[in-house]
């Protein structure tokens, strides 16, 4: 669950620029984002409980991370912290995106 102050947008960026794929749904003011049977929600953000920025860093994989990491910049994310080498063949990186979450990519550099 992202906490953000513009669900459908959010969940159009990490379709077309995190994950390219899924289908958007809406119910009741909520969005989702469901990729191969996983749900990602996009919650109203409220600056008293859930403000934007407050989730848990959601890690996406991907087969090359560098490349991964540079579209996310393209598309208005920045850079957090990383990439860091965990393995001899595996990296992980955390980028902000345009919505104040911090979110994750974890793979092959």
């Amino acid at each position: 669950m992202f906490f953000v102050d513009d669900q459908e947008a959010a969940a159009t960026w990490y379709r077309d620029n995190i994950l390219g794929t899924g289908e958007i749904t809406e119910n009741e003011g909520y969005w989702f984002l469901n990729v191969d049977g996983t749900e990602i929600g996009f919650h109203p953000a409220d600056p008293d409980r859930n403000p934007s920025g407050g989730s848990v860093v959601v890690y996406f994989a991907t087969q090359h991370l560098d490349r991964a990491r540079q579209q996310a910049l393209q598309a208005n994310a920045t850079h957090h912290r990383g990439p860091l080498d965990i393995s001899a063949d595996r990296a992980i990186c955390q980028l902000i995106d345009p919505f104040g979450n911090v979110f994750g990519l974890d793979g092959h550099r």
